[in-house]
């Protein structure tokens, strides 16, 4: 989830996402309101909804000024230029949400029978309470293509290869999951060096997965040519090329709560396949992960179940997948949806990193994250992570979802990640340096 990008119903919600007294808030609405029986006024309701919304935003920002606000959190002067970056996030959901509406209640049914017979499956085998048996550890990658491509005067190399996930034959959703022919085929970027360098390996979010886009808002040239890494972008599943020809319905993350799971599992066996992959290239080789939103989340699983990464920076990260669902999903608290989605609250648990230890080195753990982020909630999302993961290193930004693109705090947050670390030496990113962004 990043410039573009989202999480449930691709950026689907009408939940605020200002803080945890929104639910009362909601409560107190009635189910149908009067503005909703009017002709007409529905399409009124839905303009007028990212400025009231970002007005509550900036009112309760003064609020948490004002009275020193939540401890985990830097306490920020609200301003104008904050309210837009809050009121951009608003209508960058609210378009999506007109396009990918939540499924009638009848539809919901099949959802709501996987749910019930998915707690019974995963809660027999142990995994709900001990998740690291759910991710199974892939093969070797085998035959995999790495062809050139040239575009204007930037080279770079296409990977492809078969990925070997697949479901258990009687896991609730696995047929469906297998007729998702694009999903078995692994796509990737790669920007590598001649002579052995470190590796890093960046993971996009919601909507993402092209090559213009994936490439622009990691800036891997920079991180390929002035600090001197190998670079390695995969395609998480029904993303990109590995959305082709799939039903409307089968995004990543979505309502389907099955599909969500299934893709999990799928995105954190493909990321730890490129590893392997990367440690047959170069053995002994340095690596880290660097994941956006969405990425984050897959970045922060598999930083939990690797034993031998440098480091992890996470950016504006998932951390509940299947509560971020519930929060974006715009159901009134009566409609029985939403129950459907209460219910899978142990399934989110199970492939949430909170369930897991992190792997990666204390000293290699970075986060960053934006002030007035209305996608990924900074204290239900962001903070609970930052908690579990031992309260590393962490860059609050002022801006919403999107922000850190613009934001040279978070440019240089990075940076500077990458060199405490260890995974680059401190001289590649001085200015001057043949591999610094000024040099």
């Amino acid at each position: 989830m990043t410039k573009d990008s989202c999480v449930f119903a691709e950026r689907g919600a009408t939940v605020d996402l200002v803080g945890p007294d929104d639910a009362d808030d909601k409560v107190r609405q009635p189910h149908r309101s009067v503005i909703d029986r009017v002709p007409g006024a529905v399409p009124v309701r839905n303009a007028i909804r990212p400025l009231t919304r970002t007005g509550r935003y900036y009112a309760r920002s003064w609020r948490d000024y004002l009275e020193d606000g939540p401890g985990q959190m830097p306490i920020a002067r609200p301003t104008v230029a904050l309210a837009a970056e809050a009121l951009r996030d608003e209508v960058v959901l609210l378009g999506l949400r007109s396009r990918r509406p939540v499924s009638d209640p009848q539809a919901f049914e099949r959802i709501h029978a996987e749910v019930v017979e998915a707690l019974e499956f995963y809660g027999n085998r142990g995994w709900l309470s001990d998740p690291e048996g759910f991710f199974t550890a892939p093969g070797r990658l085998t035959d995999v293509e790495v062809a050139p491509v040239q575009r204007r005067s930037r080279a770079y190399f296409r990977l492809r290869w078969d990925s070997g996930y697949r479901p258990l034959p009687d896991e609730p959703g696995a047929d469906r999951w297998l007729g998702y022919r694009a999903v078995s085929h692994g796509y990737g970027l790669m920007l590598r060096h001649r002579e052995p360098r470190p590796w890093l390996v960046c993971i996009h979010g919601t909507e993402m997965g092209r090559a213009a886009i994936d490439l622009a808002l990691f800036r891997a040239f920079y991180l390929h040519e002035r600090l001197g890494l190998n670079v390695v972008l995969p395609v998480l599943p029904l993303h990109g090329p590995r959305a082709k020809g799939l039903p409307k319905g089968a995004v990543f993350p979505g309502e389907d709560v099955l599909d969500d799971i299934h893709a999990t599992a799928n995105a954190v066996w493909d990321v730890r396949g490129v590893l392997g992959w990367i440690r047959q290239q170069q053995p002994g080789a340095a690596i880290g992960l660097y994941g956006l939103s969405l990425g984050g989340f897959v970045a922060a699983l598999v930083a939990s179940l690797d034993d031998d990464l440098t480091c992890a920076v996470l950016g504006v990260p998932v951390a509940d997948l299947i509560g971020l669902l519930g929060r974006h999903s715009g159901l009134q608290r009566d409609d029985p949806r939403r129950d459907t989605i209460e219910l899978a609250a142990p399934l989110g648990q199970m492939v949430s990193p909170l369930s897991l230890t992190p792997k990666v080195p204390t000293t290699g753990r970075f986060i960053y994250a934006g002030l007035a982020d209305q996608v990924v909630h900074p204290r239900e999302q962001v903070t609970r992570l930052w908690e579990h993961w031992g309260r590393p290193d962490i860059e609050w930004y002022r801006g919403g979802h999107a922000g850190f693109f613009q934001s040279r705090p978070v440019q240089q947050f990075v940076t500077d990640a990458l060199v405490q670390s260890g995974l680059i030496a401190e001289e590649s990113s001085k200015p001057g340096h043949p591999d610094s962004l000024t040099g």
